[in-house]
């Protein structure tokens, strides 16, 4: 007999709790303010404005590294979803238990390239990141970046991340 399948309200609850608890785990996205909006399992990042990030003051335009960090942090939330989000559907991770401290490892960055298109505007950005290329020990990601409509990106970046060996705690 199968059984039966659980509400969709009780299965977004617990995927809504799982990645917040990922975010908790790297304070760097509260710091820059970015927070993720998901829908099913695609995710997309969105770098929140606030006058903190601008670089450059006369244009205005957001500061650079706050872009190649915007970018890079939303290639390793990605990775770090995928690998979740098949512990959580396959019934490996407990989604009710999982914490920072149980949270599995994220990837390591091997390498990350930013292509700087045009200036970021002081206004909200977003970003969604392709997984090109995973395995067991290594991944290829790609991050597009853009403002007020998706075809006009500012930045995209590719990077090269370790991926972790065990299924152990967050480091």
């Amino acid at each position: 007999m199968r059984r039966r399948p659980e509400p969709v309200q009780v299965v977004k609850e617990r995927r809504d709790r799982a990645l917040a608890t990922l975010v908790r785990a790297v304070p760097y996205l509260k710091f820059l303010n970015i927070t993720f909006d998901r829908r099913g399992d695609e995710l997309t990042a969105i770098l929140n404005f606030k006058d903190s990030i601008i670089g450059n003051p006369m244009l205005p335009a957001i500061h650079g590294g706050v872009t190649a960090a915007f970018l890079e942090t939303t290639a390793i939330i990605e990775l770090g979803w995928q690998g979740l989000w098949s512990e959580i559907e396959g019934g490996r991770v407990d989604a009710e238990a999982l914490s920072v401290e149980t949270m599995p490892r994220l990837p390591k960055t091997i390498d990350f390239t930013v292509d700087y298109l045009r200036s970021g505007l002081p206004r909200d950005a977003y970003a969604r990141a392709t997984v090109n290329r995973s395995g067991r020990r290594y991944a290829s990601v790609h991050v597009e970046a853009w403002q007020d409509n998706r075809s006009r990106l500012f930045a995209q970046g590719t990077g090269h991340f370790l991926m972790p060996s065990d299924g152990g705690a967050a480091e």
